[in-house]
């Protein structure tokens, strides 16, 4: 079932989170997150699962010499990582805390952001009542998140289609459709939400998707989980590979005020 075309092996996670922040439709979807939070000089800005520290810098330069960027991540390498990516910049700290227990005293922070981050978490409810209460009354947070169930892999046999997408949205991913719930939870939490922003990420060509989307090894992980066959799994992968090729998934931007 292997493809020479597609990667097998796990990448490690840190070297995935840099991977994708340095495509360009991670550039660009986190440069309007940026913006959209409106950082001011002298603000105090949370990245609440800030992983490697792939964003502190940019939050950095945004809140000035005169401001302060907390980073906040349950893993301790990714912790011990962006320590060390940001030695050098005496207004960013990074702390190690979980995002249903955040370890911060109320009314913390000026703006917060979580990217990608929700669809993996225990509790995402949870999560936002906790980012409530650190944000200052009139405090913005800015949340990117997928919806999984707006993934669409184009092939010939619609079914084989279906059945590694109900993979993705049953089993794969936590909270797979975080992205167009969030509102709805944001207002849940006590957030007033302005603004939702659809990004749509097209994939043409099957290499450039597959170092995003992991296509065989989700493959793989559907056909253990018996939502394909082996012999389904091969024909879907090739063509994948031979064909035409076309993804697209959708990612939110929620822009929540407290």
């Amino acid at each position: 079932m292997t493809s020479a075309a597609f990667e097998t092996a796990t990448p490690d996670p840190i070297a995935y989170l840099d991977r994708v922040a340095a495509t360009d439709i991670g550039r660009s979807y986190k440069e309007r997150m940026l913006d959209e939070l409106g950082i001011r000089p002298g603000q105090t800005v949370l990245d609440l699962g800030c992983g490697p520290g792939t964003d502190l810098a940019s939050l950095a330069r945004a809140a000035t010499a005169t401001g302060t960027v907390i980073g906040v991540d349950h893993d301790r390498a990714s912790v011990d990582t962006a320590r060390e990516r940001t030695a050098d910049q005496r207004t960013v700290t990074v702390r190690l805390g979980d995002l249903h227990d955040l370890p911060l005293p109320d009314r913390t922070a000026d703006g917060a952001r979580t990217d990608r981050v929700l669809q993996h978490v225990t509790d995402p409810a949870r999560a936002l009542h906790e980012i409530h209460r650190v944000l200052r009354p009139g405090g913005r947070l800015v949340m990117g998140e997928p919806d999984w169930g707006t993934l669409t892999v184009d092939h010939p046999d619609d079914d084989l289609t279906r059945a590694y997408t109900r993979y993705v949205t049953d089993e794969a991913v936590r909270n797979a459709r975080i992205g167009s719930q969030l509102p709805r939870l944001a207002a849940g939490a006590g957030f007033a939400v302005p603004s939702v922003i659809p990004v749509t990420s097209v994939f043409r060509d099957a290499g450039a998707a597959d170092a995003i989307l992991g296509l065989e090894r989700t493959t793989q992980r559907a056909v253990t989980a018996g939502y394909l066959t082996e012999e389904a799994a091969r024909r879907w992968l090739d063509h994948l590979t031979t064909g035409p090729f076309l993804a697209a998934v959708t990612l939110y931007i929620v822009v929540a005020e407290s």
